[in-house]
């Protein structure tokens, strides 16, 4: 069953077109996550599937009912959808399990439906207290929970652990996306955070000045973006020049097998390499022809590493590797290489 269809959305505000023909289908019990930068159209799209902006054109459908169209506005409270903003905006003066029973029925709130979802969400035994007793992860836990607790056909989160730090915000969106599991919900998450959207979701939706350019799974879209800006903006990326001979793009920084469909031997095109894709190697007095580059710094990251080195054609490359103790000192001589396949677009289309 499919809990949300978008068809052909269009909406504009005066001259400026927020959404283009926006289309995407959610199956039920899945997340999926709108990624975009700013001003791309991805909270327009979010306030008209809450019913909160009006459609221009187009169709929305929730579990298969019509709620927007070119006759059709279902208002917002008939939808049985949910949102999470930004900020929890819990009710100031009721507890936890009053905001949490505020969209109840008197039957729902004597089900324990309440003490349910505080539970799916690790608050159990928080019923009583007052929102201000609450950290900013446990009010976003409690607004969940208030989500959660209808029963809603589909639940729409906005940037909901945007206003988080570092640490608690890579803790809790994978508590959420637990509880969300746990509770068969359907989510559609708006972020700007590449990490975020692919690390939770079941599919990503990356848009761009009001279009979905790329719809997939989220090894998909970083493993085969749609185009050069796509894959910049899912992860680092490297771009490099590079011709095609033998089924094998050639690139300053070597050759790797080609996939992606770059057409025929002897083409220029633009190459796809990602830093986890690139491999140092000590070297005291290098062979002909191999690439050979310096080290100019190391970014410590924890767990890895980022390695920035410049080929002797002056191209600057980026090396992840995890931390295991080996380095290479600042300023040492390495083979560069390139490991796994690549994609690439013939030049004329990369721009």
């Amino acid at each position: 069953m499919t809990a949300l269809t978008v068809t052909a959305a269009r909406k504009s505000f005066g001259a400026v077109p927020a959404l283009a023909d926006v289309g995407l289908s959610v199956p039920a019990g899945e997340l999926a996550a709108v990624l975009g930068p700013s001003g791309c159209g991805k909270t327009t799209l979010l306030r008209c599937i809450a019913g909160l902006e009006r459609l221009d054109a187009g169709e929305i459908r929730v579990a298969g009912s019509l709620v927007a169209g070119a006759r059709t506005h279902v208002p917002a409270h008939r939808r049985r959808v949910a949102l999470v903003p930004q900020e929890g905006a819990l009710f100031p003066h009721l507890s936890v399990a009053g905001n949490v029973e505020y969209g109840l029925d008197r039957a729902g709130r004597r089900s324990g439906r309440a003490d349910e979802v505080l539970a799916l969400v690790g608050l159990d035994g928080y019923q009583r207290r007052m929102p201000h007793e609450l950290s900013g992860g446990q009010q976003q836990r409690v607004a969940l929970a208030r989500a959660l607790a209808p029963r809603p056909r589909l639940i729409l989160l906005d940037e909901p652990f945007s206003a988080l730090d570092a640490g608690l915000r890579s803790s809790l969106r994978q508590d959420v996306r637990t509880a969300l599991r746990a509770d068969g919900a359907t989510a559609v998450l708006v972020t700007h955070d590449q990490a975020e959207a692919l690390s939770l979701a079941d599919h990503v939706v990356v848009m761009r000045d009001g279009r979905v350019v790329q719809d997939g799974p989220p090894t998909g879209v970083y493993a085969a973006p749609a185009d050069p800006w796509v894959a910049r903006f899912v992860g680092d990326a490297m771009l490099l020049p590079g011709v095609v001979r033998d089924g094998r793009a050639h690139t300053a920084a070597g050759a790797a097998p080609l996939h992606g469909g770059a057409g025929a031997g002897g083409h220029r095109v633009t190459v796809l390499v990602r830093p986890e894709q690139v491999r140092l190697t000590p070297v005291e007095a290098p062979g002909a022809g191999e690439p050979t580059a310096r080290v100019l710094r190391h970014n410590f990251h924890g767990h890895d590493s980022l390695t920035v080195v410049r080929l002797d054609d002056g191209t600057e490359l980026q090396c992840r590797r995890l931390n295991d103790g080996a380095t290479v000192g600042l300023g040492s001589a390495v083979r560069v290489s390139i490991h796994g396949s690549v994609l690439a677009w013939h030049a004329d289309e990369a721009g």
